[in-house]
């Protein structure tokens, strides 16, 4: 594995011609973590992931890797792996010429390619022709070949498109594994479950802008959907308390009140101050998932309609194809 590098991007900015697809968007992604890059579609990810790799050029801004246009690596290949589009492969090879002819390319051991096969599991598919290959096959066959040279870095555009519950999994552990080394893994996905649980950070943008970032128990902090749960016995007097400091308190039942606008802390302090008794006092944890539709509310694209008598919408029926 190469040194340990860090992906900067630095007012970073894209236009084709009257439309911006990145604009003046700047982060950071950290070695030792899998970031999760998070965006609804149009949101500009996918535009990055190529700026990132020089596979367009940037109107403003620059990206850098350990310090370094991606451009400017001698053995890109031993420096970054990237998966951006698993079929782009020549469909008459056989998974394991694929990777051979990658390798003899890039001074590459041959035996790295037995060892990159054994890895994502194409052991008994090796000798057949990629054309052949389910979408999964396919993922897994550009999985070894993000890793042949033993990066630092990896990018990664939606890798477990395909993939079954068990190969989900597999590459869950896989991208925690590759972090752990110390590695900079870097993971585009529109999968909130998953990436709730392969992430510890996250990135997030809409129309190509910088919408969040931190990790993701921070991200869903910053989404402002914090609720508390609180039971007791003297719910009249602590509403009216609560709704006093500046609280949005809703009365769920006759013992049950739903607060907003304050923590958990700082209601059982106003509590305890009054000699208020607690049955039930629970913070009411947001999912990555609702955080991510909270905060990207404005910058999606496109909106649905609600069906009425059981009809589209003539707009929603007329949409953008």
């Amino acid at each position: 594995m190469g040194a340990c590098s860090v992906i900067e991007a630095q007012a970073l900015t894209k236009r084709y011609g009257s439309k911006t697809a990145v604009d003046g968007l700047s982060f950071e992604v950290r070695p030792g973590f899998v970031t999760g890059f998070l965006g609804p579609n149009g949101s500009g990810k996918s535009t990055t992931m190529r700026l990132l790799l020089g596979l367009d050029r940037p109107t403003a801004g620059r990206s850098l890797i350990n310090g370094k246009s991606y451009l400017d690596f001698a053995a890109p290949l031993h420096e970054v792996g990237a998966l951006l589009e698993a079929r782009a492969v020549h469909t008459g090879r056989s998974a394991r010429n694929h990777l051979l002819a990658m390798a003899a390319t890039n001074r590459i051991p041959r035996k790295r390619v037995d060892e990159m096969i054994g890895l994502v599991g194409l052991d008994g598919v090796a000798g057949k022709r990629v054309g052949g290959f389910s979408l999964g096959m396919g993922q897994r066959l550009g999985i070894a070949s993000a890793l042949l040279g033993d990066p630092g870095v990896l990018l990664l555009d939606e890798p477990v498109n395909g993939l079954d519950p068990e190969g989900i999994l597999w590459i869950r552990n896989l991208l925690k594994a590759l972090a752990a080394e110390g590695r900079t893994v870097f993971v585009s996905s529109h999968l909130m479950s998953e990436m709730a649980v392969t992430a510890s950070e996250v990135i997030v943008v809409g129309r190509g802008k910088l919408i969040a970032s931190g990790s993701v128990a921070e991200v869903i902090r910053g989404a402002g959907n914090g609720v508390v749960m609180v039971r007791t016995t003297e719910a009249d007097r602590l509403g009216s308390l609560l709704i006093s400091a500046a609280a949005n308190v809703q009365r769920l039942s006759p013992d049950l009140l739903q607060v907003s606008g304050m923590d958990s802390a700082a209601i059982g302090l106003v509590a305890a101050r009054e000699s208020i008794p607690l049955i039930e006092l629970t913070p009411q944890q947001a999912t990555l998932e609702e955080a991510f539709m909270e905060i990207t509310r404005d910058a999606v694209e496109f909106h649905g309609n609600e069906l009425s008598g059981g009809e589209l919408a003539p707009s929603a029926a007329g949409g953008a194809q």
